[in-house]
């Protein structure tokens, strides 16, 4: 039945299937860097070093791209951490599967602190909820603004 109604559709319009062309949608990868960069595992080191606190997520903290980027931004700035270090691996899909192998992490968001993987968003989640998001901050030498908010409720 589908078909029969595809095909007077297309008689309505006055065209052949023959003739009619349907848009292919893919994404559309933009380069991360207008210069050429070799993606190696000192080029990663480098980065999840560069700054106490490195987000590799899809979009950015102002924007964004899914739900799990979206909760870590969120989990971050409860905790008073607006300033970090992040990276948008939509930008660049050699990039983003290399971000992938450097870590042995299939998924992003990937949150670093001092270098080291803390995980994605779930685990994010969990430490903040277990308490112990603060003393990872602590050790980073950032103080949570929620513990502010806990001495000024007393």
């Amino acid at each position: 039945k589908m078909a029969a109604r595809v095909v007077s559709l297309i008689r309505l319009a006055g065209t052949s299937s023959q003739t009619l062309r349907f848009p292919v949608l893919r994404p559309q990868w933009r380069l991360y860097s207008e210069q050429s960069v070799k993606y190696d595992s000192d080029y990663y080191t480098n980065l999840v070093k560069k700054n106490p606190v490195v987000v590799f997520m899809k979009g950015t903290p102002s924007s964004p791209m899914c739900g799990f980027s979206r909760l870590v931004v969120q989990i971050l700035h409860m905790h008073g951490v607006d300033e970090y270090d992040h990276h948008d691996v939509l930008q660049d899909i050699e990039f983003k599967e290399g971000m992938k192998s450097f870590s042995n992490w299939p998924t992003f968001p990937q949150v670093y602190m001092k270098g080291e993987l803390v995980g994605g968003a779930d685990i994010l989640l969990q430490l903040h909820q277990n308490g112990e998001l603060i003393e990872e901050l602590e050790k980073l030498g950032h103080r949570s603004v929620l513990l502010d908010d806990k001495h000024n409720e007393k």
